[in-house]
């Protein structure tokens, strides 16, 4: 069979793509249901964009790559079509977006648009060999029968590899491969920090507001210690700048200056020990963990330079992550299909006509707080409607 469009991911970014791309289109997909991501995320409510959406808040090797879709599909463009489909929303912290209901609610209403549009979804469909010769030929197998589909467009929209569980696979970068498209180096992001020694399986269940910073902007956030490591929004946000083997900063204390503290504490308290102290701005099992590298002294009894230096520690405590978890719990995939490879305008392969690649396949990561799912949107909106404008 022919189509003008094929669309491999019915996702978040491919159902956006055949909402717009014009009639003529299928999508297909392995999985057994569409949107299955969205429907995970935000604990079933979906984070479906971030108000304060903007370029900086998104990392590849071309920074400047995604401005041109998401100045051309703003969050305010897909806010307005949940607002048209009556799905009632609210603001949570940062800007960020959830449905007062379900997340199916968004799968439904991309379900809804792109059906308007003519694209026929075909799901729990096995993709197969890939080539061109002028126009894309793909083997799919559905149903226990082998289909052979040529299209005048390709889009790759199958994401990265983050959550395998849901079947999440490297197919874009093969493709890409296929066809000489550059990929940049994939590796987990939005992932909690793993250390071997387990140092902080005493603190399991402990959380902070903290700063964290790698090798980028820092992230004021909560901060959870895990048997096998750290968590919290904090910490994911962080992973996403942090090079392997580096030192990451914690703050223990963003919001109030310890060392000023313990030094007007000694003006009043002078008989107080440290713990004590602390403990009133601190969780009491981080400062019990952390106590046993502290003076023992009483506050009278310590110099105001000691008492500075140890609020500096906490506000700079350094630590060197031994890894990540991996791409079993991150949520997005960092890397991806070279962003020099493709027109930023319509998301098209500059060297192959009618390739189109979109969302999480594309070397284009945003933070954590729906600014993926936002990339999505403006990046499946660039390539359905350059398509459809032809």
């Amino acid at each position: 069979m022919h189509v003008h469009t094929l669309i491999l991911g019915a996702g978040a970014a491919g159902l956006m793509a055949a909402a717009h791309a014009g009639p003529d289109t299928l999508v297909v997909d392995h999985a057994r249901a569409p949107g299955e991501k969205i429907r995970i995320s935000g604990g079933g409510r979906c984070n479906f964009t971030n108000m304060h959406t903007i370029p900086d808040r998104f990392i590849s090797q071309n920074p400047h790559f995604a401005k041109s879709a998401l100045s051309r599909y703003t969050q305010w463009d897909f806010i307005a079509l949940v607002d048209a489909h009556g799905i009632a929303h609210h603001e949570k912290t940062l800007g960020q977006l959830f449905c007062d209901g379900s997340a199916k609610q968004i799968v439904q209403m991309l379900l809804t648009e792109a059906e308007r549009a003519g694209a026929k979804i075909w799901l729990d469909t096995a993709i197969g060999a890939v080539r061109h010769d002028g126009m894309f030929h793909v083997t799919l197998t559905r149903g226990g029968r082998q289909i052979d589909v040529t299209a005048d467009n390709l889009i790759l929209a199958t994401g990265g590899k983050s959550i395998p569980k849901m079947g999440a696979t490297d197919l874009a970068y093969r493709v890409a491969a296929q066809f000489d498209l550059p990929v940049v180096t994939p590796r987990p992001g939005l992932v909690p920090f793993t250390f071997t020694d387990e140092r902080f399986k005493p603190l399991a269940g402990t959380a902070l507001p903290a700063r964290v910073t790698a090798q980028g902007p820092g992230f004021t956030e909560a901060l959870l210690f895990t048997h096998r490591g750290l968590s919290g929004p904090a910490i994911l946000q962080a992973s996403s700048y942090w090079p392997e083997g580096d030192a990451i900063t914690v703050d223990l204390s963003p919001a109030a200056p310890l060392g000023d503290i313990l030094i007007a504490a000694k003006q009043t308290e002078g008989r107080k020990g440290l713990t004590s102290v602390l403990s009133r701005h601190l969780p009491a099992r981080l400062v019990q963990y952390l106590a046993p590298d502290w003076p023992t002294a009483n506050l009278a009894d310590l110099p105001d330079a000691a008492l500075r230096d140890l609020g500096t520690a906490l506000h700079q405590w350094q630590l060197t992550p031994t890894g990540t978890e991996g791409y079993r719990t991150a949520e997005v995939t960092l890397g991806g299909i070279d962003t020099a490879a493709l027109n930023s305008r319509t998301m098209e392969a500059k060297t192959v006509p009618g390739l189109f690649a979109i969302g999480e396949a594309v070397d284009v990561t945003g933070w954590l707080g729906g600014y993926n799912f936002q990339w999505a949107w403006s990046s499946g909106w660039a390539a359905g409607t350059a398509i459809a404008g032809r």
